[in-house]
């Protein structure tokens, strides 16, 4: 294999990474189909309407229950990001023409949909003058514009760390700011060379001072030692972060990084445990966790951590149920 689906030429380290044939899963990475009332409602609608959510694009194996919650993930800015991230399945390469209407779309999508949390994540634009981060900021407005009961989290690029770009976002006030981590120092350049650690800690930083609820991720699997994640922990708590999702790796094609290890349940306990012990205000932590599975608890949790109020709109995510594939909960179930 030399030629990316793209249409690219493989660079050497996907060719590299090719060497390494697909792992197999262990048992205890599975989902169950769950289909109740909600989820079959959505997908009609998302069939009727020719709606477009990663949920469904992605093939996420927590639609089910996201549905049944009426949260879905939507992605903006085209289908290529101008960087690479070797765990990443989104194409890298030259990115289409701003489509400037695709805000009012995804908001629109939103009322079509009744979500009742809906979050929005994007490719990088290195290619336009502010980043992106006006489609970005736009996207949050219309969705609250048209969608008043909605609460909208926003999993934003790093934009560079430039004060405007991230300021633009900001003013737009999703009710969580996210920007992902994902992995340690020592490794961090391999997987991620478009990216700096330090950085992306300061975007949470600023994204903290100016008031805003803040969440990041980590994915375990690509070559970390428990120890680092613990120290990656604390480092992001240290930055400003109140939430932290801790996630599985799983491979998108043989052209990715290989997958270092499988994660066991147990272990995925104990980092959520450290996690609230260094006084995380929401942690989520599971194998088939997602960043924005269970977003809308996770926003719940905060606000209460905080020792502030949902507003009315948003008070029916404080009774969410508990989370299917939360280690703690895939544990119970044997």
């Amino acid at each position: 294999m030399t030629i990316a689906p793209e249409g690219r030429k493989l660079l050497r380290l996907e060719v590299r990474n090719a060497e390494t044939p697909i792992e197999r899963k262990p048992p205890w990475i599975r989902t169950r189909a769950r289909t109740g009332p909600q989820y079959t409602e959505l997908k009609a609608l998302v069939r009727s309407g020719g709606l477009h959510t990663v949920c469904e694009e992605a093939g996420c194996p927590n639609i089910y229950e996201c549905w049944e919650d009426r949260e879905a993930t939507f992605l903006i800015g085209g289908e290529q990001c101008t960087r690479r991230c070797d765990f990443c399945q989104i194409d890298t390469g030259r990115p289409a023409a701003l489509d400037r209407d695709e805000p009012r779309r995804v908001a629109e999508s939103v009322a079509a949909m009744g979500l009742r949390y809906s979050t929005v994540t994007g490719v990088t634009r290195d290619d336009l003058d502010d980043g992106g981060a006006w489609l970005y900021a736009e996207t949050v407005r219309q969705i609250h514009a048209r969608n008043p009961g909605t609460g909208v989290e926003l999993l934003i690029p790093d934009f560079n760390s430039d004060d405007a770009q991230l300021g633009e976002v900001f003013g737009a006030v999703p009710e969580v700011l996210a920007h992902n981590l994902e992995t340690v120092p020592r490794i961090f350049k391999r997987i991620r060379p478009g990216f700096r650690y330090r950085r992306s800690l300061e975007v949470l930083t600023k994204a903290r001072a100016a008031g805003l609820v803040t969440k990041s991720n980590l994915i375990l699997g690509m070559g970390e030692t428990p120890d680092e994640v613990v120290a990656a922990l604390r480092e992001l708590h240290e930055a400003g972060c109140e939430i932290v999702t801790i996630t599985q790796y799983l491979r998108p094609s043989k052209r990715h990084h290989p997958v270092e290890r499988w994660v066991r349940p147990e272990e995925f306990v104990e980092h959520a445990e450290v996690a609230e012990q260094i006084g995380f205000a929401g942690v989520m932590a599971g194998p088939l966790v997602r960043s924005s599975y269970r977003a809308g608890r996770l926003y719940a949790q905060t606000i209460a951590h905080r020792g502030e109020r949902l507003s009315p709109q948003l008070a029916h995510l404080a009774a969410e149920p508990a989370a299917a594939q939360e280690a703690r909960s895939l544990l119970a179930r044997g």
